[in-house]
């Protein structure tokens, strides 16, 4: 990975979030989300998500598929095959989240 920065996004949940567990217990949470557009005709920019621990939990308990939320935390490249999600290419945007904010959730 590389180009770590502190981030602040505003995204939409594209798939359900999934859990994991590592054998010491240790949860992580991930899922695919896209970047609110401003504009139409502009490419959709795919961000995949990891939560740990509580907020992982949080993650799986509160918000679904099309739910907008505020995501903050690091934003990073990781290499590898991504052919499931469109316009994928060898590389692709990973976000280690630290918070996360309801901003519009469909019920």
């Amino acid at each position: 990975m590389t180009n770590m920065n502190y981030s602040i996004f505003v995204v939409k949940i594209i798939k359900n979030p999934e859990q994991s567990f590592f054998k010491d217990g240790t949860s992580v949470t991930e899922f695919p989300v896209q970047l609110s557009q401003i504009r139409k005709n502009t490419i959709e920019i795919i961000l995949q998500v990891s939560a740990w621990g509580k907020l992982g939990c949080d993650v799986m308990e509160y918000y679904n598929i099309n739910d907008y939320i505020i995501i903050e935390g690091y934003i990073s490249i990781r290499t590898g095959n991504y052919d499931d999600l469109p316009n994928s290419v060898n590389k692709q945007l990973e976000v280690s989240v630290f918070k996360i904010y309801p901003l519009f959730l469909k019920t």
